[in-house]
């Protein structure tokens, strides 16, 4: 990178770095210590099992690409010194993970432009349970709420028009032909679209993949934004979660539908939004 955009003393970069610690330990405490014990949580161990990004990366804070960083000579490896402090080795970085870089800002850039659909209902994850023998369903611990004959009927009758690959690819053998689409890894970036709670989700994904070249806060804020997605997502499969306090949000019927879409637009909006700030560090990064 050529130039700084931002010095900050280090009471400054102190304090960000102790917010965004406190702010990670409270979000992944619980997490931890079901780890510890054992026990496993059918809504919130996807945020640390579908996604490679551990505790200990999540709460490591960096301030992005362009950063000045006094009286920190030993932040972390890839940093070096320059005039008044360190800052991020963005060239070194990116003569490594360049192409990894842009992919992510080409396919974060499309699903932008794409326009948003809504008319999908969650049947992903109905379609992931469908004509499942019972010892082979995800998360058997927990009941489906109509059973699975009544599962299979609402898969059924609905039409199933999910884009995204990394939902897809978990669909039932039966399921799969009942798709409009057929999402492969290649045609990721010409079929994602900014109304999918999965594409959503993954903002978190593709901000861990940027670090650490964008801020630790836009990462924290991307797992925000995954964790309530993830919420919505369970609420409206075919499971019964109201145990752990989800209550379900019935997408077979008209009430359930409605509910769905009001919460998936209003998430749409809000990734839009990181979304296009990830966009702009890809785009400082890449243009130097």
């Amino acid at each position: 990178m050529n130039g700084t955009v931002l010095v900050l003393t280090a009471a400054e970069w102190r304090e960000r770095q102790r917010a965004h610690e406190r702010r990670i330990d409270d979000r992944v405490s619980h997490h931890l210590s079901r780890r510890r014990a054992g026990v496993k949580h059918p809504v919130a161990d996807f945020l640390f099992t579908y996604y490679s990004h551990r505790p200990a990366q999540l709460r490591r804070w960096h301030p992005g690409v362009g950063v000045v960083l006094q009286d920190a000579e030993d932040f972390a490896p890839e940093y070096v010194p320059v005039d008044g402090g360190v800052t991020l080795d963005a060239a070194a970085l990116l003569e490594r993970r360049g192409d990894s870089v842009r992919w992510i800002r080409d396919l974060l850039v499309a699903t932008q432009n794409r326009p948003a659909q809504f008319g999908c209902f969650g049947l992903h994850e109905w379609a992931m349970v469908y004509r499942q023998p019972e010892d082979e369903i995800r998360h058997r611990g927990w009941p489906l709420r109509l059973g699975a004959a009544g599962t299979a009927a609402v898969v059924e009758r609905n039409r199933i028009r999910c884009s995204h690959f990394d939902a897809y690819r978990f669909f039932t053998a039966p399921a799969r032909p009942l798709n409009v689409l057929t999402p492969t890894r290649d045609t990721q970036v010409d079929l994602e679209q900014p109304g999918c709670l999965h594409a959503n989700m993954d903002v978190y994904r593709w901000a861990y993949k940027l670090s650490p070249l964008v801020p630790g806060e836009l990462v924290a804020d991307c797992f925000d934004l995954a964790a309530e997605i993830r919420a919505l997502d369970m609420r409206a499969s075919p499971y019964d979660l109201a145990g752990l306090g989800f209550d379900p949000v019935p997408i077979e019927t008209p009430e359930g539908r409605t509910e769905y879409v009001t919460r998936q637009r209003e998430f749409a909006e809000r990734a839009s939004v990181l979304r296009g700030r990830l966009i702009e560090w890809c785009e400082r990064v890449l243009l130097g």
